[in-house]
């Protein structure tokens, strides 16, 4: 697990961090599930991503409604496949304390829409999103 944490402050540069922005983590899954699982779930809780843990209870990554769809579209073994086993976001993570500018630029350069936000440990925060 590799945290996101670029420069927290400069004097050209907002103070506003992502811990102030983010937003509650939401639904959060195991890596062990299944991909048809994790669909459901994604669909009874009406959001755009699942966050996926490890053993640990770490944040493994973010999975988007659209990479769970397309792998169960391109897929006949849905029913045995886990998330672990699948390509979604792995990082790295946003730190709370990384300053809103810098995560903005690093989520565009990795054409990601949200990103989990991490402490030390590899524990889920929260989210940070993109306004597109």
């Amino acid at each position: 697990m590799t945290l996101l944490q670029l420069h927290p402050w400069h004097p050209h540069r907002s103070d506003r961090t992502v811990g102030n922005a983010m937003a509650p983590p939401g639904p959060q899954v195991g890596d062990d599930m299944i991909v048809d699982l994790a669909l459901s779930v994604l669909n009874g809780a009406r959001a755009d991503h699942l966050l996926v843990r490890d053993e640990d209870g770490r944040c493994a990554g973010l999975i988007t409604r659209a990479q769970l769809t397309a792998h169960q579209r391109d897929s006949w073994y849905t029913e045995e496949t886990r998330l672990r086993d699948i390509v979604y976001d792995r990082g790295p993570f946003t730190s709370s304390v990384t300053s809103m500018h810098d995560a903005e630029h690093a989520m565009r350069g990795r054409a990601l829409r949200a990103s989990p936000v991490v402490d030390e440990d590899g524990h889920t925060l929260g989210v940070i999103s993109l306004a597109c």
